[in-house]
């Protein structure tokens, strides 16, 4: 049965939502584009009722299936070194509530997304195409990415990876970016790779963070 949404947006949410925007700009996000993509997407939406009053707190927060929605200043220092451009044809691995894939259709990105529990990608894309957003949504071992649909301008990780998946670096078109958050299951760095041609790509790293874990034949098991 298709899930049922409340898609109700108050001028409370709205000032709740302007109130986080400015919280991940004190942050450091500065980057305005991606800070009105945060004031505009509704993250209530994305989390049950039970969490609602908690949606516009810049923290992660319990979905279904033992899986978060990151945090929203987690969601907007990936995208920021995404450096994204209109038109951008990007992969996303973990689709998860959908919130990412929605910020980056915000930025005028083309998004490609693979979540590997079905019933998350089944409620996200029931949830988005309400919303009116259209990324193409599959179901699979996001560790491998998405081979058929190759080559990516950008790819996003948004959950923790034991290494660098080279299977995604492979994946990306020359200049292309990834980025990943890297370490083991407790804490990860974030980790920005520019690919510069099909043997050679610069590694940079970023801030500590904490994700669930990547999990596939590329990451971890189990």
């Amino acid at each position: 049965m298709e899930p049922q949404f409340t898609l109700t947006d108050t001028y409370k949410h709205k000032g709740l939502r302007r109130q986080l925007a400015q919280t991940v700009k004190k942050k450091g996000i500065r980057d305005e584009a991606i800070i009105t993509a945060i004031e505009k997407v509704p993250r209530h939406f994305f989390l049950d009722s039970a969490f609602a009053e908690q949606a516009y707190q810049d923290k992660a927060l319990q979905i279904d299936e033992g899986q978060t929605i990151s945090q929203p200043y987690t969601v907007a220092y990936q995208t920021m070194l995404l450096e994204i451009k209109p038109a951008d044809k990007i992969l996303e691995i973990g689709t998860g509530s959908g919130y990412q894939a929605c910020i980056l259709i915000e930025l005028g990105a083309d998004v490609y997304s693979i979540e590997r529990i079905k019933p998350l990608s089944d409620k996200a894309k029931a949830l988005l195409n309400k919303m009116g957003y259209s990324p193409n949504l599959f179901v699979g071992d996001g560790t491998l990415g998405l081979p058929d649909y190759a080559p990516f301008d950008k790819i996003i990780v948004t959950a923790a990876a034991p290494e660098v998946p080279k299977t995604l670096i492979d994946q990306l078109k020359p200049r292309g970016i990834l980025v990943v958050p890297v370490g083991d299951r407790d804490t990860q760095t974030m980790v920005q790779v520019v690919k510069e041609s099909d043997s050679k790509y610069r590694t940079h790293y970023y801030e500590a963070f904490r994700f669930v874990p990547l999990i596939g034949q590329k990451g971890w098991k189990g």
